[in-house]
């Protein structure tokens, strides 16, 4: 526990501070219980007329004395062995309890630090162009006009990661309502999302999505193939098609996005969910270089919906994402 280690101690102290009142507090009922039963009075009339009073009160006066000492000394190793073993076990639980409240500390603070650095990059790309531009005695109309352009699109490269951070946000704070939803439909508006840019390019998008039904949110499932639909988009070659698939097998359903893009390598393949990671530059278009946010909303957005996602790619064979989520029934009509 690395961040957490003072509040580890702190918590370990007060678990075993419980733990050790609960024992010498037993220890003192034990005790009192015991001693009493020993101080208790022993019938005289059955001891014989052979034997002293006397001598039989000062040898159970002993007994009783020794007895006493004896218990006390075992109560005390007990609390000692209580002291140690459960010193350690408290450690133990409260390095636990702790656990993951500082993966989920180590977790933001890798965030904000990513996005504090993808936040600067084009921020000082920005600054740059307009103090080379003031600087510039010489600069045109057109020049300037080509400033302010190349402004206006960093500005909105920026708006695009500052959307994506605020929605990965609020997934993460947020809370779904379940409902019975129909995997066509989702489809259908997540390409409606999309077409432009496909168009643009004159990459088609075949629907292939058979007539199913998921539990879910209908907006986060919209949102989650529209992120798989633009990844797909932004790095298919033009003229390409993607191919969008949903089979029911069991009580799971399996929706896969396929593309003819140029691939993903097997070293990048295992972190392309992670935030703000993107593969080789070589896939990127350019303007259409993403902030390696999307594919970790689409991660998060399946775990709210206790599914499963997982890609399969071959360099120059395209990229197919598979997307599990539970069966559900058709609504009554």
């Amino acid at each position: 526990m690395k961040y957490l280690k003072a509040d580890t101690l702190r918590l370990a102290a007060t678990y075993l501070t419980i733990i050790m009142v609960m024992s010498i507090g037993f220890s003192i009922v034990l005790y009192q219980v015991s001693a009493g039963q020993l101080d208790r009075p022993r019938p005289r009339d059955r001891l014989g007329p052979l034997v002293e009073r006397a001598d039989i009160d000062d040898i159970l006066s002993e007994r009783a004395a020794e007895g006493k000492q004896e218990l006390r000394l075992q109560l005390i190793i007990l609390n000692i062995m209580t002291l140690l073993m459960g010193g350690l076990l408290s450690y133990l639980l409260a390095e636990r309890t702790l656990r993951p409240i500082e993966e989920n500390m180590q977790a933001q603070a890798q965030f904000v630090s990513d996005a504090s650095h993808e936040l600067r990059t084009p921020l000082a790309a920005l600054m740059a162009a307009n103090e080379v531009a003031l600087r510039d005695k010489k600069l045109t109309l057109p020049g300037a006009r080509q400033v302010l352009a190349d402004n206006v699109s960093d500005v909105t490269r920026l708006q695009q990661l500052t959307a994506s951070l605020l929605d990965m946000l609020r997934d993460e704070q947020g809370e779904f309502r379940m409902d019975t939803v129909a995997l066509q439909s989702v489809v259908a508006d997540s390409m409606g999302i999309v077409a432009a840019g496909a168009v643009a390019r004159y990459i088609a998008i075949d629907d292939q999505t058979d007539a199913l039904f998921v539990r879910g949110n209908y907006d986060a499932l919209v949102q989650l193939v529209t992120v798989l639909l633009d990844n797909a988009v932004k790095y298919s070659p033009d003229h390409a098609s993607i191919q969008v698939t949903a089979v029911a097998k069991g009580k799971s359903v399996t929706l896969s996005v396929r593309d003819q893009g140029m691939g993903i390598d097997e070293a990048s393949l295992p972190h392309i969910f992670t935030r703000f990671y993107r593969a080789d530059k070589a896939r990127s278009h350019g303007e259409n270089d993403g902030y390696g946010l999307g594919l970790a909303i689409a991660k998060r957005l399946v775990a709210m919906h206790h599914g499963k996602i997982s890609a399969e790619s071959q360099p120059g064979k395209g990229t197919t994402f598979r997307v599990v989520l539970p069966l559900v029934d058709a609504p009554r009509a």
